[in-house]
């Protein structure tokens, strides 16, 4: 432990605290641009290449970056004097000096963190004029867009490209005043191994990385009456968009939320949270099979996008390893465009298929031609939950003061197995409680596999079923997956089953979920509220679902049936890894 003092304040911190972590123990606000510290995931940005946390150190004859210079033992630092606040105002007048003036319409409008930094400081004009910086927009994808022009060279997405994700798709490009973040030889996103997770956009604090928009080709089809619209809600999104409303993150808010998508005019509401009770009935049964010799092991979930088109490039030697099921979103889509169609008598080429989504690949996955039936979409339009905040406060929507309203029968229905899938670590064990059942043919009384929950980056735990132990493997962020993986390549491996997910904390830390602003509580609080609604649940079970049960007496016949095959199951494909 060393000594210093911070605006006059003793502070004791651990040898190797920065300066700015120990302003925050004593409640001094310094502010920051480009520090990013997601600790919790063992995420830190410290590039210091903003400037706007400098400070004034006694004895030094230049200011330091806070975020990155390292405490000393007796160190005198002040934090507000008229250098460090001068410096700090200079540094933001020249980043706002070459960016664009166009917050109003600004898709970070009110969330972008040079916009609140301006505020902060008090900067009502910008003394230095010249030159901008005029580079084209990438709009190539299906999930996210990237505006050059509003990079401010923070490199939070690089860190999180390079380092977390292991993706290496961002660096810098181009020198001097036209710098920016983004892929080799400044290639357009959809041409790169980029997944689009999301997590760029996630750290992104101005909007130099966002979303694909798609509310206004939703409006469109909610407004067209020779369409029959209906909307499906992933389990994530409904412990988060109360967060867009002013309400504490980890409010559930299913009921609401469901009167909410009612009020905008959909059709049908659904819970995506059948697709994966559905999903399932048909992995439980894979991986039960492959346990029984028919198949090679580990098996590795494949509900998440972002992580499918992460082992397509990066490993594209073990595409037999994944699941075969498609992903929750794409089963019930497709169940909508055929079950559900035949029982209403309706066209499947008048059905639009709208999904609320936390995770911006799942735009991207959507549009997958192998994902298809008959070369149409199964799921026509996806938006985030973000989008649906907007869509709503367009409609001038009161969230917190709306009833509670229930899911749409037939496909509404769903289990606490389900509602878990929106958690790293839910998945799996969701798994788990229905092949314990289906193996020993006994009742599982206890459901809470509690060593498969939490957040560290990997995790290993063991479950016996009936005279069997299983080794699960988890692992969430790309980077750990990227490990769990290499083992499986070099044969050290010994697990039955993986489960990966993309984005830090699973799909409640989805790069299309309100923004955290580096506040890893936030997605605490998301996790705690999934594992509560859970426990509300009265079934717990994916195959206890009366309505997955009518769904294969009516439709599918069995688990991993012929029928089910077609229309559930599907295949990668190796890419290339640029």
């Amino acid at each position: 432990m060393i000594q210093l003092t911070i605006n006059g304040i003793p502070v004791e911190v651990q040898e190797g605290t920065t300066i700015l972590e120990a302003s925050k123990k004593v409640n001094i606000t310094i502010p920051t641009l480009c520090h990013l510290d997601l600790d919790d995931f063992g995420i830190i940005n410290q590039t210091a290449s903003c400037r706007v946390c400098m400070v004034e150190v006694k004895g030094r004859p230049a200011l330091v970056p806070s975020c990155s210079e390292k405490c000393v033992d007796g160190m005198v630092v002040h934090t507000d004097t008229p250098r460090s606040i001068s410096a700090r105002r200079m540094a933001v007048e020249l980043l706002l000096s070459n960016h664009p003036y166009d917050c109003l319409v600004c898709p970070k409008n009110l969330e972008c963190d040079l916009q609140k930094l301006a505020a902060d400081l008090g900067i009502r004009e910008v003394r230095y004029t010249g030159e901008k910086m005029n580079h084209p927009k990438d709009q190539t994808s299906f999930a996210l867009v990237k505006d050059p022009n509003k990079c401010v060279m923070c490199r939070r997405c690089e860190t999180m490209c390079n380092e977390v994700q292991t993706c290496g798709i961002l660096s810098a490009v181009d020198r001097g005043f036209n710098v920016f973040v983004g892929p080799a030889f400044n290639l357009d996103m959809v041409d790169t191994s980029c997944t689009f997770c999301g997590q760029c956009v996630a750290v992104c604090p101005t909007a130099a990385l966002t979303e694909v928009n798609n509310t206004d080709r939703l409006w469109e089809h909610l407004n067209d009456p020779s369409k029959h619209v209906v909307v499906q809600v992933a389990p994530a999104v409904r412990v988060a968009i109360g967060e867009l409303f002013g309400l504490e993150p980890g409010t559930i808010t299913t009921g609401q939320m469901v009167s909410a998508l009612r009020s905008l005019g959909f059709d049908a509401v659904f819970d995506t949270d059948f697709g994966a009770d559905l999903t399932i009935m048909e992995e439980a049964s894979e991986l039960i099979e492959r346990l029984n010799g028919k198949g090679r092991l580990p098996m590795l979930t494949s509900c998440c996008p972002a992580w499918v088109k992460f082992f397509e490039h990066q490993f594209p030697d073990l595409l037999d390893i994944p699941s075969t099921c498609k992903s929750p979103q794409i089963m019930l889509g497709t169940i909508i465009k055929t079950y559900y169609a035949e029982r209403t008598g309706l066209n499947p080429a008048d059905i639009v298929v709208a999904s609320v989504m936390p995770c911006l690949a799942k735009k991207a996955e959507a549009a997958r031609p192998e994902l298809t039936k008959d070369h149409n979409n199964n799921v026509d339009i996806v938006i985030t939950t973000r989008e649906l905040g907007l869509m709503l406060k367009e409609a001038s929507v009161d969230y917190a003061a709306l009833p509670i309203s229930d899911f749409d029968p037939l496909l509404g229905e769903s289990t606490g197995a389900s509602v878990i899938f929106g958690t790293t670590g839910g998945v799996i064990e969701a798994a788990i409680r229905t092949a314990y059942e289906w193996v020993t043919s006994e009742t599982l009384e206890k459901v809470d596999f509690e060593q498969l929950r939490g957040f560290d980056g990997i995790r290993e735990a063991t479950v016996d079923i009936g005279d069997q132990t299983l080794k699960i493997g988890i692992a969430h962020g790309l980077g750990n997956a990227r490990k769990l993986l290499e083992a499986i390549r070099d044969g050290s491996s010994t697990f039955h089953a993986i489960e990966i997910m993309a984005c830090p904390g699973g799909c409640i830390g989805g790069g299309g979920q309100p923004y955290h602003h580096g506040n890893t509580d936030i997605i605490k609080k998301r996790q705690a509220a999934i594992y509560q609604e859970d426990r509300n649940k009265v079934l717990r079970k994916s195959h206890e679902n009366p309505y997955i049960q009518q769904l294969y007496r009516e439709y599918l016949g069995k688990p991993n049936s012929h029928k089910a095959h077609e229309l559930l199951h599907t295949y990668y494909i190796g890419k290339e890894k640029i």
